[in-house]
């Protein structure tokens, strides 16, 4: 068991790490994306339609129901509706952008675990993580 000193010092480099990320340039970006995207009510009903839509077809299929031709077409209406609007568009490129580092920073977490030292580039190169790293390689 990890003593308060140690999760407080662990705990310190993490808000370090975080201070790090959000003064990115790029996160800047994403942050103003997602701003954006929260204050625009039509990007926002739209979004909040495809995802709903979205699952109810995926609830369905789960259930081994058949898919109506016209609820399909209905949601593919209104995905490209979505996607044509670029408050949305930039929303979806930032939940993706946030994905990617938050993955990358995951995996570098893992392997650290794994490895019980911190990795090398090395280490990822090797076309994949290793066993048990859970990251698809």
């Amino acid at each position: 068991m990890q003593t308060t000193t140690d999760e407080t010092v662990i705990i310190a480099k993490t808000r370090e790490l975080c201070q790090t990320i959000i003064e990115q340039p790029e996160f800047q970006s994403i942050r103003r994306r997602v701003d954006t995207f929260l204050g625009n009510e039509e990007a926002k009903s739209q979004y909040q339609v495809v995802v709903e839509k979205g699952d109810a077809l995926q609830q369905k299929q789960q259930y081994g129901l058949p898919l109506e031709g016209e609820e399909i077409t209905e949601f593919e209406r209104n995905r490209e509706s979505l996607l044509k609007n670029p408050v949305a568009q930039d929303f979806l490129e930032a939940q993706q952008e946030i994905h990617q580092i938050r993955e990358s920073v995951m995996q570098l977490v893992t392997k650290t675990f794994e490895l019980g030292r911190v990795p090398t580039i090395e280490d990822f190169s090797s076309g994949g993580c290793g066993s048990g790293c859970g990251c698809g390689h």
